[in-house]
């Protein structure tokens, strides 16, 4: 890809067509290119990632898959999400005329489940552990369009590196804070950031840090001698007991020289009205990842001077019932 030759494209991520392994045609409801805003005061940077169609960053990864898959002829899909994913799939499917079952935890926010269904997705409430809801998707008829398990979904999220490398005038953030779950986020980060220091765009990679909740800590608790937690947190989104990319999740880590971080429900109340406070209205999970990067600015976590990149990762209408 001519990386010097982006003027003039379309204001979306498909002005990276040539990294983007999708067929045609298109399915796209404008995603990418959304705003990164100083923080009013702290060193941060945000990724707005609310203004995204569906109101997440998982639009990237739907947009791609569903490209995939829709013109390879797809006509049924089926995906298990706690509600974001779910919801850009059920979109995407929609736009690409394809027909969507979604599987979600039958805790899963109201407001999610609303979003889900107004795309003529059929919704499937599932008892029991995120795992369960999983389960459930895969023995289900229809083409398993999974967001965790489908490399795919990657070449979507990577995008977000791609634009930072523009909006920061050619370079990388010298750190990326984000949350993890599934990690659909940091390994797309990862492999876009990658694929710029392979076409010599750029010398290095960006330190990731990657931020559990204190109530489900599954990696970061490991790696920082913590509990792994009992799985209940504010932070549905990242609900996560069994990352099915755990070594990959590590491995980008420990890559990038990164570190892990862990904030409890608290932490996680208090970033979201800070962020409010700042005119950014989030989701519990889009929280998560400013809570640490804010107790790290505090601290000393990160050398004087550092570009500090947070995506928020979805919109606050989107958990408008769930404590958010």
């Amino acid at each position: 890809m001519a990386w010097d030759a982006l003027a003039g494209r379309p204001a979306s991520l498909w002005r990276y067509r040539e990294q983007l392994p999708a067929g045609e045609p298109v399915v796209t409801l404008g995603e990418g290119m959304t705003p990164l805003v100083a923080a009013r005061a702290g060193g941060l940077w945000f990724k707005v990632e609310g203004a995204n169609p569906t109101g997440s960053f998982k639009d990237r990864g739907a947009a791609v898959l569903l490209t995939a898959l829709a013109s390879a002829g797809a006509r049924e899909v089926v995906e298990d999400s706690s509600g974001n994913a779910g919801a850009a799939i059920a979109a995407y499917s929609a736009r690409a005329g394809v027909r969507a079952t979604i599987y979600v935890p039958e805790a899963t926010s109201p407001a999610k489940v609303a979003q889900i269904t107004a795309y003529g997705a059929r919704v499937v409430r599932v008892p029991g552990t995120r795992e369960a809801v999983a389960e459930a998707a895969q023995a289900a008829p229809g083409i398993y369009a999974s967001h965790c398990w489908n490399p795919l979904f990657f070449h979507g999220t990577k995008t977000l590196a791609f634009e930072l490398w523009e909006q920061l005038d050619g370079r990388a953030p010298d750190w990326l804070v984000a949350p993890v779950g599934h990690g659909t986020l940091l390994l797309g980060l990862a492999l876009g950031f990658r694929e710029l220091v392979r076409a010599s765009v750029l010398p290095r990679l960006p330190r990731l840090c990657a931020v559990q909740s204190a109530g489900c800590a599954p990696l970061a608790g490991p790696a920082l001698g913590r509990p792994v937690g009992d799985g209940a947190t504010l932070a549905e989104g990242i609900r996560i007991r069994t990352p099915v990319r755990a070594a990959e999740i590590v491995a980008a880590v420990r890559e990038s020289g990164g570190r892990w971080e862990i904030v409890d429900d608290g932490e996680i109340r208090a970033a979201q009205a800070r962020l409010g406070a700042e005119g950014f209205y989030v989701e519990p999970t889009a929280a998560v990842a400013p809570a640490a990067a804010w107790r790290l600015l505090a601290g000393g976590g990160f050398a004087d001077g550092a570009t500090i990149v947070v995506p928020l990762t979805g919109h606050g209408l989107k958990a408008s019932q769930a404590g958010a």
